[in-house]
């Protein structure tokens, strides 16, 4: 499997590890992260190019996932999960990087390389990528409501509406007073 990966500095060093513990495990690893430690590097632009590079490789029929990381995972999982078709998920447990890829089909994984050890991090990473999708009915249709959303910014209709009352984003509410609280 192709694994795209990106860091900033706060990964840097965990980036050098796990791309050889990936590559021993027999995985296509593509570095998008820096080439040189920065202090004053970003994330952002890391991680949403291997983002689109796992969405790339994935429309093009090639098995691909993705691994961000820096110091919380955090801002990493946000910057990947602008791109269109990502479904990147945090993880910080065994449990919830298998959740990730069994009932959200997450394609890219989010790290917090300061929050774990090397060993506790790529244990994560590794029970990620070897987790299929389980194929569900509930899941895939939740899936393809977060597509229709990021896609045409469509939702499921709001229940309150079946009993009359407003959908909640439709309301105007003038007499919200943010003072009050």
């Amino acid at each position: 499997m192709r694994i795209h990966i990106a860091t900033d500095h706060a990964g840097l060093e965990f980036s050098t590890q796990l791309q050889h513990h990936l590559a021993a495990a027999g995985h296509d690893v593509v570095d998008h992260g820096p080439v040189e430690y920065d202090a004053l590097d970003d994330y952002p632009s890391f991680c949403i190019r291997a983002a689109q590079a796992v969405v790339r490789d994935q429309e093009a029929g090639i098995e691909a996932l993705g691994v961000v990381f820096g110091g919380s995972g955090n801002g990493e999982q946000i910057a990947a999960n602008k791109v269109l078709g990502v479904r990147a998920a945090l993880a910080w447990s065994i449990a919830t990087a298998e959740l990730a890829r069994e009932h959200n089909d997450a394609n890219v994984i989010a790290i917090g390389a300061r929050q774990h050890t090397f060993d506790e991090a790529v244990t994560f990473i590794d029970r990620f990528i070897a987790t299929p999708f389980s194929g569900e009915e509930r899941h895939a249709r939740r899936i393809a409501q977060l597509a229709a959303y990021e896609t045409d910014g469509s939702l499921e209709p709001d229940p309150r509406a079946e009993r009359g009352q407003p959908d909640v984003l439709d309301a105007d509410d003038s007499s919200f007073d943010p003072e009050a609280g």
